[in-house]
């Protein structure tokens, strides 16, 4: 933009002129009780932002030349099946896939015919970690520059699970073994950290991006750079990240994960940037009112885009009641589609940059969360934190908040906690079951839960149809 020239005339109005005649408007209201508020990281959220604030803060630009992918997920169950819906969302828009494979024997062949593997990046979530398998798939793509992301994560399953796949030690001679292979392969990247577990189970922003970067930190401390990176053209990892309905605090998360991650890579003396890989969160998704889900994911998107999310993937607005769907999948699809076609938000991801009061929260977040993270190494690492369960209790205390403002009407869920339908009706329509499931066995570590926080009474609302 051009200096116009148009408000020379026009004296410049200090931060304290501004909060003088604020003051002055509240006609004796405390300034700070009435106008100042504070988030669950603790954060003092100020009722306006002033340049004079970016004298103490940084700018946190997306790398040059950003742009991000519209991802479909796709259930590899039926690999005939899959590859037909992949291919059928590929036609409709989708420039990414989202491949969940949940056994060994997957035939990849079948799975992944008539793709370009070369333009379209593919993402792969494993239920299981099998060398033999990942080897097939490898010896498919030979001599390919297959765009692929393996998307592998011990440390997130054990955290999720309670249980290594195998043992410790097998698990990572398994993964060191896999990690060689790729990057023979020149498979574009091998490593996730899956933080969206975090805030899907109630932790806190801070939480979320301490916890990813040191979860991150171990899988370099472990198998070093020179194992875990590919080449210096490729992500360093994976962050698979839950994007919550707090709007522009979730674009100051993102931006601040990038600037995270590229920190801890020059003390690695790496190049290498992250992929962020996007999706909204179940945390705040209802099972009541359930077209309230597509505001809620739409304003996640966005937030995701402006955050700088390398692939954004959709949550179909029946998610956690239906199973998979072409209906909801549709509609996912082209919330994004709309985004990015329609809204622009393919030509203007990077507006966020030099707002204020963005780049005063992703400062803060950083900040705090490097703090946390340093704390966490100095205790002797994440994979040490899990074993005593310091992570998990912390991760429990930050939810019994969340779910305390929730209950209390505080964090307001429209058709849920507020202005609910009495008329409205589900247990006839519930093909998978909405709520935590309970599987009393043995395990390591406890796990880390993913639980929403309208469970409690939509459960009781069922029992009361």
């Amino acid at each position: 933009m051009t200096d116009s020239g148009l408000f020379d005339e026009f004296p410049e109005v200090s931060a304290k002129q501004w909060k003088q005649k604020i003051q002055y408007d509240l006609k004796g209201a405390d300034y700070n009780d009435t106008l100042v508020w504070e988030s669950l990281e603790g954060i003092k959220v100020k009722p306006f932002y002033h340049s004079e604030d970016m004298e103490s803060t940084k700018t946190f630009p997306l790398p040059e030349g950003h742009t991000w992918q519209i991802a479909e997920g796709v259930y590899a169950g039926d690999p005939k099946k899959a590859n037909a819906k992949a291919l059928d969302a590929l036609k409709k828009g989708a420039g990414s896939l989202i491949f969940t494979i949940p056994e060994p024997k997957t035939d990849f062949s079948v799975l992944l015919a008539d793709i370009d593997l070369e333009k379209t990046p593919i993402h792969l979530n494993f239920g299981f970690l099998d060398v033999e398998s990942i080897k097939r798939l490898l010896s498919m793509t030979d001599g390919q520059k297959a765009n692929i992301f393996l998307n592998l994560d011990i440390i997130g399953h054990l955290a999720k699970d309670g249980n290594w796949y195998h043992n410790l030690e097998k698990d990572r001679h398994f993964l060191s073994d896999i990690l060689i292979k790729a990057i023979k392969a020149n498979i574009k990247c091998s490593l996730k950290v899956d933080v969206s577990m975090y805030q899907n189970s109630g932790a806190n922003m801070v939480q979320q991006l301490a916890y990813g970067l040191a979860h991150a930190h171990e899988y370099l401390h472990t198998f070093g750079y020179d194992t875990v990176i590919v080449n210096d053209k490729s992500p360093g990892i994976v962050f698979d990240v839950a994007v919550g309905s707090n709007y522009f605090f979730e674009i100051a998360k993102l931006k601040a994960l990038r600037w995270l991650w590229n920190t801890l890579a020059v003390v690695y003396d790496l190049n290498n940037d992250c992929h962020i890989l996007a999706v909204p969160t179940k945390r705040n998704k209802t099972l009541y009112d359930y077209n309230v889900n597509m505001l809620r994911t739409t304003s996640e998107c966005m937030s995701a885009v402006l955050g700088g999310a390398d692939t954004v993937c959709n949550l179909p607005y029946d998610a956690i009641y239906h199973k998979d769907n072409e209906f909801g999948s549709r509609l996912a699809r082209n919330q994004l589609l709309l985004l990015k076609e329609e809204s622009y938000f393919d030509s203007t991801s990077t507006a966020s940059e030099g707002a204020y009061y963005i780049e005063s929260l992703t400062q803060q977040l950083a900040e705090k969360a490097l703090a946390l993270f340093k704390q966490i190494e100095a205790s002797g690492g994440f994979l040490d934190a899990l074993k005593k369960g310091t992570i998990q209790q912390k991760i429990k205390e930050s939810a019994a908040k969340e779910q305390q403002l929730f209950d209390e009407g505080k964090i307001i869920s429209l058709g849920t906690n507020k202005y609910q339908n009495p008329q409205d009706r589900m247990k006839d329509d519930l093909e998978l079951y909405p709520f935590v499931k309970t599987q009393p066995r043995k395990t390591l570590i406890e796990p880390i839960i993913s639980r929403r926080l309208a469970e409690s009474l939509e459960q009781k609302r069922l029992d009361n149809e």
